[in-house]
Formats: structure tokens, sequence, C-alpha cells
């Protein structure tokens, strides 16, 4: 197995529970048990068999696939197994990266299947598409996988596949060391995994039980014994050289508290609240899952960072942006993103504009979802809001008051979203960002169009700061595209070495964790 498994713990991370609106939209017929699990019952057999023989007739080249295809989602606990509600998931993109490096890998259909992952508008169903990514995955085994030759079922190999308790350690035969992954975050979060198993295996991890009920606040100069715990607990971890027993909260533990809460993502601060004695008890063997889920992560943009010599990172969990340059981060800032109903897509983009003192159009949901109603309250309403209806679209002009702020980064994509700055910078104060409708919010924004400007010796830091003055939207061409990457790594280690573990925000990790169980139940 071990040629297998480059692909194995990827394709584990890959099914997940989507509901469907309509027969024509949906891959497999399902139904909810009371208990809101989605399972496929024989009953729908027939219906099952009649969208795949439609699938079949208009993709009459890949009817070799078939039996080998319909394998995939017979008898699952699933719907598409490669999209994340409309969007195509992070590991049908890795499995699109890695058969177009398989050398005379030919499928038919490679167009329509590159422009599934082209940032063009496609009219194929999501059915489809679903099912042309498992023709591709089909194609890919036979291509690279010596089981299938042994005759072993693709039913019974994606059941391995699940069974994601096959990651040992880092010095067994089938492990993560096997696999050469060029993105560098990939080792570093190995590294850490390897020292979390050597304090699992010191048993030196303990509960931290906090001395009062109910739980005070710890502040600086207070005597307790759970500052004793967390200074114990901190030295574990890193964050204290030594661990002197003291159950005084003083300079050194103050220290090692900013070090800790700083690069998890919490609030610069002294104060010890609960929740963070709740962050610092989650058990090691979930923080370690929560590593390998992370290195598979890594796969799916490897490639990609790997070959850019510039780059805008955006991490969701974290809320943070990087802009790397020449192998260095130059620019790192905090950004605020989608709410959970309006989440941001996780993609790969390239930037190709700066757009400074910007219009925005307001998007026709938000006219009708929230304008309408204030229009109607307040006929003086777009006037206030520095608005004006121009073809038939509201948008706002240019200024400082404007929700895209005093300039906005533009890479061409499907859902319409971008970067940009924004006049409401209290926001960025909070620790959870999930503020938007989808686009990024950046803190920085200035200081990052300064810093990709860098080779333009025409934009000085004065012409900047002319453009920025929010009378005049002026747009800039980039002549070289700079990539951009939408993550999502709920942890991550620094460029000082320290790992990270991040809010799941969008529960992507949740769902992975429960997919995995009920699939590791079922396979045995």
């Amino acid at each position: 197995m071990k040629t297998l498994f480059q692909f194995t713990v990827i394709l584990s991370l890959t099914f997940f529970v989507s509901s469907f609106n309509t027969v024509e939209n949906d891959i497999l017929s399902y139904k909810k048990t009371a208990s809101g699990t989605t399972v496929y019952t024989n009953s729908d057999a027939d219906n099952v068999e009649e969208l795949s023989n439609d699938f079949f007739k208009r993709y009459s080249d890949l009817k070799k696939y078939k039996s080998d295809v319909m394998s995939l989602y017979k008898n699952r606990t699933l719907g598409t197994i490669w999209f994340d509600e409309d969007n195509i998931n992070e590991f049908g993109s890795v499995l699109y990266e890695k058969a177009k490096k398989t050398n005379d890998l030919i499928i038919p259909y490679q167009k329509e299947i590159d422009d599934l992952f082209s940032s063009s508008e496609t009219k194929i169903s999501k059915t489809d598409a679903d099912m042309l990514i498992s023709s591709l995955y089909i194609a890919y085994a036979k291509k690279n996988n010596t089981d299938i030759k042994k005759k072993v079922s693709y039913d019974a190999l994606l059941k391995d596949f699940l069974n994601y308790s096959t990651i040992e350690e880092a010095n067994a035969s089938t492990t993560t060391a096997d696999v050469k992954v060029e993105y560098d975050q990939y080792y570093k979060l190995q590294d850490v995994l390897k020292k979390y198993k050597k304090i699992e295996r010191s048993n030196k991890w303990k509960p931290i039980t906090p001395a009062e009920t109910p739980y005070k606040e710890l502040r600086p100069d207070a005597v307790s014994n759970t500052i004793a715990q967390v200074r114990s607990r901190l030295y574990l971890l890193g964050d204290l050289k030594t661990d002197s027993k003291s159950d005084v909260y003083d300079r050194e533990l103050m220290d090692a508290v900013m070090k800790y809460k700083v690069r998890n993502g919490f609030k610069p601060n002294y104060i010890l609240a609960e929740e963070h004695i709740k962050e610092m008890n989650v058990p090691l063997a979930d923080k370690m899952e929560t590593l390998k889920l992370n290195m598979e992560r890594c796969r799916a943009i490897s490639a990609q960072i790997a070959a850019s010599d510039e780059y805008v990172l955006v991490n969701v969990p974290s809320y943070e942006l990087i802009y790397v340059k020449n192998g260095k981060v130059q620019l790192t800032s905090s950004v605020f993103v989608g709410a959970p109903l309006t989440k941001t897509t996780i993609f790969n983009g390239e930037i190709d504009r700066i757009v400074f003192s910007p219009y925005w159009t307001v998007p026709q949901s938000i006219v009708n979802n929230e304008l309408k109603g204030k229009i109607a309250e307040n006929k003086n309403y777009l006037a206030e809001k520095n608005m004006e209806i121009v073809n038939g679209q509201v948008r706002q002009k240019p200024g400082p008051d404007n929700s895209l702020g005093l300039v906005k980064f533009m890479f061409p994509n499907p859902d319409d979203i971008y970067m940009h700055d924004t006049p409401s910078k209290t926001l960025f104060d909070f620790e959870k960002r999930t503020f938007s409708h989808g686009c990024i919010n950046v803190k920085m924004a200035k200081e990052l169009a300064a810093a990709m400007l860098k080779d333009y010796p025409e934009w000085t830091p004065a012409k900047i700061d002319k453009a920025m003055e929010g009378k005049t939207e002026n747009s800039f061409k980039l002549a070289k595209k700079v990539p951009i990457y939408i993550t999502y790594f709920t942890s991550l280690v620094n460029e000082n070495g320290e790992i990270g573990f991040y809010q799941d925000v969008y529960e992507r990790d949740i769902e992975l964790t429960n997919i995995l169980s009920t699939q590791a139940v079922s396979s045995n």
C-alpha cells in the first residue's frame, strides 16, 4: 500500500455530506433519518441507475468507467464527493493537480474538466461535474495504483482511504515522511506532530483544573494554584523556557501568556479567561488530528506555492494575510472574512488589478435584502450614504466612508469576491472576525498596495497617497499577476517556528471528523 499513501489520506478527507435542491442537481437520491444522517436507500436504486445512464449517454466516451464510477457512490452516506456546497472542495483540487502531473494520463472530456477548475463560468450541472471528477479519479487510480491490478475493488480501496487511523508515526513504513511535498509548511507541521507525540508519551499532559468555582479571570500578580498549572502547560508547549512551579502570575508568565495568545489568534493581553483554559485543555489527541488534517491541506496548494516567487496568502481561520516575495514575508495583516451565512470561498486566483478610491457596486442581493427597506423608510438614504443609481444598479461613490475603503485588489473569480480596505477599522479588534458578505477586508490595505507596487517606479508614496484621496477611481493593471491563495488552515507554524491553532469558524474540521468517524465504522 506504500504507493497508494500519497493519495490515501487526501481522499479520506474528501467526502462531505451535501444536500441538494432538485433531482436535476442531485447525483444520488437520498433520505434523511430522524438523526439528520443522509443515507442512500435501495429503494432509490432505479432513480440512481436512471441518473447514471443519462450521464453516460451524454458523456459516452466515459462508459468504460461507468461501473467503477458508480461503485464510489453506492451505499455511501454522502451526496456529491468533490463539492463543498456549490464549490469544488480542496481535495478535488488536489486530485486535479496530481492528475495534471501524471505522465501519459489521457481522459476524455479533458476540456470540460479543465473548465470546472478554471475561473471561467461553466454550464455543467453539479451532478455532471461530480461524476466527471469521479471519472478523472478512476482514470488516475488505474494509472497510479498497483493494487487495482490485483483486482482490489474501488469501493474497498476507498474504504481503505477512509480509514484515517492508518496515518502512523513518521518512522512507519506508510507515513507522510515517504511523500515529498514542496510546501515547507507541511514539514513544519510534521515536526510539531512529532513533538506532540513525544509529549503524549511522557504522560506529562494533565488537564488544568481551575482552583476556583465558578472560574474567575486571572490577571498579573494573581496568586492561584491555577497559575501553577498554566505555568506547567506553557513550559510543556515551549512558551516558557523553565518551570519555576510558582503560583504567582509574574512577569515571566505574562510574557509566556502573551506569546501563547498571539500565536493562537487570541486578543493580545494578559487576562487568563475561562476560554483560554478550555483551549489549553483540548486533548493532545485532538491537537494531533488537527495537525494531520492540515498537513494534508498543504498538498492542495503545494505545487503552486513552490512555483511562486511572489504571492498573497489569506488564511480564514487565523484571520490573517501574508504577502511573500522572493521567499520572504514582506507584510502581515489582520483581515476579516465572510460570516457563516456568506462564507468566504476557499480557492486560488491571481490578482491582476489594484483599484484606488474605488466605486462599490452594491450586489443585488444586498440591495434586495437590506437597502430597499432602508430606502423605503428614508428617501434621502442613498444621498446620505454617498450612493447613486447608474444603469439600474446602486453604487457607492469613492470616499473615506466607502464600504471598500480607499483601495481594492481584484482577482477574477466566479463568486465575485475581492480584497479591500474598510472604514470599519474597529472590527479588527475582535478575536472572531466573520463580518463580511464574503469579501476579504484588509487592515493594512494601503501598506499591502505599496508593497506590491515596489517594482513599479511610477507608484511613489506620494502618488499612492494622492490616488487614495477618495475623489476619483484609479485602476492600475499589474504587468505581472500576483497569485493569491485563500486557504483554510486550522493549524499553522509561523515564521518563528511557533504553532498556532485557530477556530474552526466554518466548521470544516467538524464536518470532516464526523464523516471520517462514520466511514471508519462502516468500513470495519
